[in-house]
């Protein structure tokens, strides 16, 4: 849609709007703080989208909370790091941008009372063989925050996944996610530059006569709303995880969406109204794809920290390190469903009785799954393997044959195909039994002892039990193509003035790969800034 000069009379005006309230709501509070009249438009009746849900990780080499905790661990080592993981010459710009940035928005946050100080927590780099990885990581974290704190504003906070899925209690605690969304809620209200409205969509892009994105069109309640930006738009709405269309014609028509762990309402309507007035889009096949358990409901959860057993695909064979880093044991099911001849729809998780007695199964370690889990199918028990097979209609020899082939691994304590438990990840992670993103859903437990390899435990005596496990995301990985000042650019690789991407919304500066945990609210939050930064380059935030 474009407008004339004189067609803004009478419109809202601010001079920056930022579609979204999840890693974008600190981009928000980065244009208010500087003094400028800062609108966040949010589609739902709550702020804080997929980074709600999330662990809240941040992947920001060399910043000061690392060095505070004593790690040596610098900007330089982090660019060896990531410049040999993505391995493209193309996205070097948005990295040196982004690396920079995570040093820069981390001291300028940590000045504000509300962000306070962040913290470091070892998490090591998913690619753990090449130059440049650290095995203590690169992440920091928010510091949690209680409801009292936050006040009024708490309510406004999107619940836990694990609340809107099962409506488990989420207490009076906020950590990860949901502590950095009520920070900077708070931090970006107390500016006085800053209104949210709710239950407000994004429809259009408003640009004048020469092209520039000068404000958007809204469905706010059910009324359409023009609002005018004096200096930008930010589009910081998420992916489109949700949307089946565009998953079927970019991903696969068996990946609608339904299985993602990415906020139900993320169907990229930021994406679609920047394609709308040329903008380029790229990665649009990719997703920050991961492995999800089958529970009762149906529904995958997005799940970490496999400690027995092995995954089969239909064939019965094994085809993945089942400790392998998130992203990279979904790409597996991904890659291994698209391009072969075997489905890897349905992945099935094979263990025995001990191994459910010790972990459980997507939930504590000190209860054992209840009837929902087997009247539900998302468990199924058998005394034989062959009678297993049976159940999860995959060949027997297969089945068997993969199963001694993963016990010698067990007797002498190396994965010969698939290098399990070999990496500092695999063995960070397998400490962790269930959905790792909050207080509720994740355990650390400690290795079994007196195996050779206390993460390649052997499938010994039955009964025999199988789960399933479907590919999910935490969301899509492709979007509009942006530079390295979080400008959205056109097919031709030119500015779209007066707009900019972040997120999930923007196709990942990491490309193809996901360099360490952290790294799609890290992105978020530095391009953010970056655009900041450039729509408002004179302007100095308040202290």
């Amino acid at each position: 849609m474009s407008i004339n000069e004189d067609e803004t009379a009478g419109v809202n005006t601010f001079d920056v709007i930022v579609v979204g309230s999840g890693g974008g709501l600190v981009g928000a509070y980065l244009a208010a703080s500087r003094g400028l009249r800062t609108l966040v438009i949010e589609k739902t009746e709550k702020v804080g989208g997929t980074t709600a849900y999330s662990g809240a990780g941040i992947w920001y080499p060399g910043s000061a909370p690392i060095e505070r905790a004593g790690i040596t661990n610098s900007l330089e080592e982090g660019r060896t790091y990531l410049r040999t993981a993505v391995n493209d010459p193309a996205r070097e710009a948005r990295q040196d941008a982004y690396l920079q940035a995570g040093i820069d928005v981390i001291d300028e946050l940590e000045r504000n009372e509300w962000f306070g100080k962040f913290e470091f927590m070892p998490v090591p780099d998913y690619y753990s063989s090449i130059p440049g990885a650290s095995p203590s990581g690169r992440t920091i974290f928010p510091a949690p925050v209680t409801v009292e704190e936050l006040g009024e504003e708490a309510e406004l906070i999107r619940k836990p996944l694990f609340t809107e899925r099962w409506g488990i209690d989420e207490g009076t605690l906020l950590t990860g996610g949901r502590a950095l969304i009520g920070r900077a809620l708070k931090a970006f209200l107390a500016t006085g530059f800053g209104e949210v409205r709710l239950n407000t969509a994004l429809e259009s892009l408003i640009t004048d006569q020469d092209g520039k994105v000068v404000g958007v069109v809204a469905l706010a309640d059910g009324e359409r709303v023009s609002i005018h930006a004096n200096r930008g738009v930010i589009l910081a709405a998420g992916g489109f995880e949700r949307d089946a269309a565009l998953r079927a014609e970019h991903q696969s028509p068996d990946i609608t969406g339904e299985w993602s762990n990415g906020a139900p309402q993320n169907t990229g309507d930021a994406l679609k109204a920047g394609i709308a007035i040329g903008a380029g889009t790229e990665l649009m096949d990719e997703a920050w794809f991961v492995p999800g358990v089958v529970r009762p409901d149906g529904l995958p959860i997005f799940h970490t920290g496999t400690r027995g057993g092995i995954w089969v695909n239909a064939a019965g064979e094994r085809f993945v390190n089942e400790t392998a880093p998130y992203d990279q044991s979904g790409h597996a099911i991904y890659h291994g469903h698209t391009q072969t001849d075997v489905s890897h729809l349905e992945v099935r998780w094979v263990f025995d009785e001990h191994h459910l007695d010790r972990y459980s199964i997507g939930g504590s370690p000190d209860k054992a799954p209840d009837d929902e889990w087997f009247e539900s199918g998302a468990l199924v028990k058998a005394d034989s393997i062959a009678a297993l097979a049976e159940l999860i209609n995959v060949p027997a020899a297969a089945l068997q044959a993969s199963i001694d082939r993963y016990n010698g691994y067990a007797q002498s304590g190396v994965d010969e195909q698939f290098q399990r438990g070999e990496s500092a990840w695999d063995q960070f992670s397998s400490q962790i039994v269930g959905f790792p993103a909050g207080p509720v859903m994740a355990y650390m437990v400690p290795p079994e002892q007196g195996l050779a390899n206390p993460l390649l435990p052997p499938i010994g005596a039955g009964p025999y039990y199988a789960a399933t496990v479907r590919l999910s995301d935490i969301g899509t990985k492709g979007g509009l193509i942006t530079d390295e000042h979080a400008r959205v650019l056109t097919l031709e690789g030119e500015p779209i003035e007066g707009l900019y991407a972040t997120g999930n919304t923007m196709a990942a500066m990491s490309g193809h790969v996901y360099p360490g945990a952290g790294t799609p609210i890290g992105s978020s939050i530095a391009f953010s800034y970056q655009a900041v930064l450039d729509l408002a380059p004179a302007v100095i935030p308040a202290p």
